[in-house]
C-alpha cells in the first residue's frame, strides 16, 4: 500500500521575475504523471502550491512535495539567530524579515544584517548586485572566524554539494534557502495540522514536504534528457517520477522512516545517513592539483599562499566517541548539543536567607523566619509562605515561594526573625534555571578544539562522551647525507639533526599524533621507500630539506616526478621555498632545511593547514601593537618575521641575527614581530606587530 497519491518537486529560485517564456535556472515544479510547469517568480509559484495542495486535500488525496534547497543550516544557526535550535524558528525568522516582490528582494542585505551579529567576517558571502554591501563579502576566501561549520552534516558527506552561506556565483544555494524558506513557513502554518515537515517531524500526515537534491540522479537523469529538454524542467519531473516509483515498490518508506541519526540540521531525501567513509569529503584524499596555483605565478605573497591553501583543503580523518575525560585537546566532529540547562534549576547566589520579592516594601524589612534550611545537594521540600524568610546557602535550588534572596552580612538575625535595610531590589542574588544555557541550545561548536574551560561546559550541560575526530597523524621526516643523531666523535661534516625533534615536539603539543619518520640521505630510492611507508600510516608528512631546486633537494624532485609537485617560492623570509603536494594522496609539506627557516613556516603555513586537515576551523594568529626596541631599514617585496620578546618596558626587541641557522634565537625569542611585504624604516618606539608563540598554539 502506498502512502502518497501525488508526487511534487520544486526547483525553487532566489533570483527575480524571470519573463513569461520558460528558462533555465528559474522556478520549475514537477508532477508524477504531468509535464513540468515554469513559474516566472516566487508569488506566482507558491500561489500554485497553495491551490493545487488543497485540490488535492480536497480530494482526499496525500501528497509528498520536495523542494530543491536546504531546510536548514549548519548548527548553531538556529540558535544564535533565534535563540532556539528549532529549525522552524529560522524558518520564521525569514518568514519576519524576508521582502520579496517580483523584481527585488533583500537577501543580500538580509544577509549582511546577519553577518554583523557574529564575530570574524561572515558566514554569509556572495554578492550579485552592482553595488558593495558592509558586512558581505563578495569572496568567500575574504571570511574568516566563522563560529559555525562551513557545510551540514549531509553535504560533508555528499559529494558535489555547495554550502547554504554561499549566495551567488557557481553552484550558488544559499539565496534559494533565503528566499525558500518563508515560503514553506507560510506553506506549513497553511495546512497546520495536516502537514509534517521530514525529518523534523515523522513523515504519516497528509501533506509532507521533504528536501531534496536532483543531482543524485545525474547519471539517470542525463540518459533520460533529450537535446532541446531544459535541465531544471527535467530533473523535477524526473524527482517527482522517482518518488511516486519508490512509493509503488515499498522503498519510500525505508528512506523516511528509520532514521534515528537525523538532526536539526535536516536531511536530503534519497541519501542513506551511513557514517562518512574515507572517500566522502568530509574526510579522504585529496586531488593532486588541490595545491596548485594559477599560471604565471612565480613569487607568492604569503597573504595569496595562506587564502589558496585555506580554499584547498579539507578534512582528513574520521570520527569517534570518547568518555568526557578523553575529549581534552580533540578536535569537536559534531556540534554538542546541551542535554541540560545549567544551572538545571534557580538556586541562590549567595549565603543568605531567600522570601518571595512580592513582599518587599520601600522601606526596612522584618521578616520571620521558618523552620530548615536550603544547602546545595539539599533542597527544601516544603513551601515558604509569602511573607516569611527561610535560611539559604549558595547554590542550594530556590525552594517553592522563593525568588529573591538577601546577603546574611546585610541581615540582623535572630532566632525568629531577619532584618534588612531598604533598597534589595526583586530577584536579586536568585540565578535562573538556564541563564547560562538551556536544555538544547548549542553547547559547543563543530571544529572547536576542545580546551579545559569546554570540557567544564560539557559536563556542567550533561554530556559524558563527545564526538570528536580521530588524531590527526603528522609524520616527521628530515632529509639530507650531513645529519646524524646526536652522538660522540661527529666530524664538523656532519649536521645533528635538530629540524625533526622540534617538529616532532611542535605536533604534539598542536594536539597531533607526532610519527618519527627518521630521517633519509639525499638518495631518491631511499627517499621514495620513506615516503611509501609514511603515507601507509600518516595523514600529513612535514619534510624538512630538499624543498628546493638544486641537484640534491629530492623531495622537489620526487614529487615532480609524481606528477603532485607545486613548488612554491613563497615572498617570506625567513623561509622562501616550500614545497607542497600528494604523495600517494597524503599532503606532504615540503619545508626549509634551515631551522630557523622551517620553523617559521611551520608556523605560518603549517599550522592553520594542519588544523583544517584535523578537522577544526582554520585560525589566523593573532597579534598585537607594541613600541619596537630595535632599528631596522626593510627591503620591499617580502613579508618578514623576526624573532623577537618583550622587554621590561613593553617593547619588543629582536634577535641580534637574522640567520636562519640560528636556532640560539629561536630558544631566545618568545614571538615574533610580522613586518608587511612593503619598505619600512623602523625606529624605537615605532609600532609593529607582535605574534607570541603562545597565539600560534605553543
Amino acid at each position: 500500500m502506498t502512502e502518497f497519491n501525488t508526487y511534487i518537486a520544486v526547483d525553487w529560485s532566489g533570483g527575480n521575475d524571470r519573463g513569461a517564456s520558460p528558462k533555465k535556472d528559474a522556478i520549475w515544479i514537477g508532477v508524477a504523471g504531468e509535464d513540468p510547469r515554469y513559474f516566472r517568480n516566487r508569488g506566482l509559484a507558491e500561489a500554485w502550491l497553495n491551490t493545487r495542495i488543497s485540490q488535492e486535500r480536497d480530494a482526499d488525496k496525500r501528497v509528498l512535495a520536495g523542494f530543491d534547497f536546504a531546510f536548514a543550516y549548519p548548527d548553531g544557526f538556529a540558535n544564535h539567530l533565534t535563540g532556539s535550535p528549532d529549525p522552524f524558528a529560522v524558518w520564521n525568522w525569514f518568514e519576519t524579515h524576508v521582502e520579496d516582490a517580483p523584481d527585488r528582494n533583500n537577501r543580500f542585505d538580509l544577509a549582511a544584517q546577519i553577518n554583523v551579529g557574529l564575530p570574524g567576517v561572515g558566514p554569509f558571502w556572495g554578492n550579485a548586485l552592482k553595488r558593495d554591501i558592509d558586512h558581505l563579502p563578495r569572496k568567500g576566501l575574504d571570511r574568516r572566524d566563522i563560529p559555525f561549520p562551513e557545510k551540514r552534516a549531509i553535504e560533508r558527506r555528499t559529494k558535489g554539494t555547495f554550502s547554504t552561506w554561499q549566495l551567488s556565483g557557481a553552484g550558488a544555494v544559499g539565496s534559494q534557502v533565503i528566499m525558500g524558506l518563508p515560503m514553506l513557513s507560510r506553506l506549513r502554518k497553511a495546512f497546520a495540522a495536516e502537514c509534517t515537515v521530514w525529518p523534523f517531524e515523522t513523515a504519516l500526515a497528509p501533506l509532507t514536504l521533504l528536501e531534496i537534491w536532483p543531482s543524485l540522479w545525474a547519471g539517470e537523469i542525463a540518459k533520460t534528457t533529450k537535446p532541446d529538454d531544459i535541465t531544471d524542467a527535467r530533473q523535477v519531473q524526473f524527482v517527482a517520477e522517482k518518488m511516486r516509483e519508490m512509493d509503488q515498490n515499498g522503498t519510500l518508506g525505508e528512506a523516511l522512516f528509520n532514521r534515528e541519526d537525523l538532526t536539526s540540521e535536516g536531511w536530503i531525501f534519497g541519501v542513506n545517513p551511513a557514517p562518512a567513509t574515507e572517500n566522502s569529503e568530509s574526510a579522504g584524499k585529496l586531488k593532486n592539483d588541490c595545491f596548485a596555483l594559477p599560471q604565471g605565478v612565480h613569487w607568492t605573497p604569503v597573504d595569496d599562499a595562506l587564502a589558496h591553501l585555506r580554499s584547498s583543503l579539507r578534512c582528513m580523518v574520521g570520527s569517534q566517541t570518547v568518555p568526557l575525560a578523553q575529549a581534552c585537546g580533540r578536535v569537536l566532529s559534531d556540534a554538542a548539543i546541551a542535554n541540560r540547562a545549567n544551572p538545571p534549576a534557580p538556586n541562590s547566589a549567595v549565603d543568605g536567607y531567600g522570601f518571595s520579592a512580592s513582599c518587599l516594601s520601600p522601606g526596612s524589612m522584618t521578616l520571620p523566619l521558618i523552620e530548615g534550611r536550603a544547602a546545595a545537594g539539599q533542597a527544601f521540600q516544603g513551601v515558604v509562605p509569602e511573607g516569611s524568610a527561610i535560611r539559604i546557602l549558595t547554590g542550594a535550588v530556590l525552594p517553592d515561594g522563593v525568588d529573591t534572596v538577601v546577603l546574611e552580612e546585610d541581615c540582623e538575625v535572630t532566632e525568629t526573625e531577619i532584618r534588612f535595610s531598604a533598597g534589595l531590589k526583586p530577584f536579586s542574588n536568585a540565578r535562573k534555571a538556564g541563564e547560562d544555557i538551556k536544555a538544547g541550545e548549542l553547547a559547543l561548536p563543530a571544529g572547536q578544539v576542545l580546551r579545559p574551560q569546554d570540557i567544564a561546559l560539557a559536563a556542567a550541560t550533561g554530556l559524558p562522551e563527545l564526538q570528536v575526530r580521530e588524531k590527526l597523524r603528522v609524520g616527521v621526516l628530515s632529509t639530507g647525507d650531513e645529519l646524524t643523531e646526536p652522538e660522540h666523535n661527529v666530524p664538523p661534516s656532519r649536521t645533528f639533526d635538530a629540524n625533526r625533534p622540534m617538529l616532532l615536539n611542535v605536533a604534539e603539543k598542536w594536539g597531533y599524533a607526532a610519527v618519527d619518520l627518521g630521517y633519509s640521505a639525499d638518495d631518491r630510492e631511499t627517499l621514495k621507500q620513506k615516503l611509501d611507508a609514511a603515507a601507509k600510516g600518516c595523514d600529513v608528512i612535514l619534510t624538512s630539506g630538499g624543498a628546493s631546486a638544486g641537484d640534491e633537494d629530492h623531495v622537489s624532485a620526487l614529487l615532480k616526478d609524481a606528477g603532485a609537485l607545486n613548488h612554491w617560492r613563497i615572498a617570506l623570509k625567513p623561509g622562501r621555498p616550500l614545497a607542497l603536494g600528494l604523495w600517494n594522496g597524503v599532503p606532504v609539506f615540503g619545508l626549509p632545511g634551515n631551522p630557523v627557516a622551517a620553523f617559521v613556516c611551520t608556523l605560518v603555513f603549517a599550522r592553520p593547514a594542519l588544523q583544517v586537515l584535523a578537522g577544526a576551523n582554520w585560525t589566523a594568529p593573532t597579534g598585537f601593537t607594541v613600541p619596537a626596541a630595535f632599528n631596522k631599514r626593510k627591503k620591499p617585496g617580502r613579508r618578514e618575521y623576526l624573532r623577537a620578546r618583550l622587554n621590561d618596558q613593553g617593547h619588543v626587541e629582536v634577535f641580534s641575527s637574522e640567520g636562519s641557522g640560528r636556532i640560539s634565537g629561536l630558544s631566545w625569542a618568545e614571538g615574533l614581530v610580522e613586518l608587511p611585504d612593503g619598505e619600512l624604516q623602523i625606529n624605537p618606539g615605532d609600532p609593529v606587530r607582535y605574534i607570541p608563540f603562545g597565539n600560534f598554539g605553543l
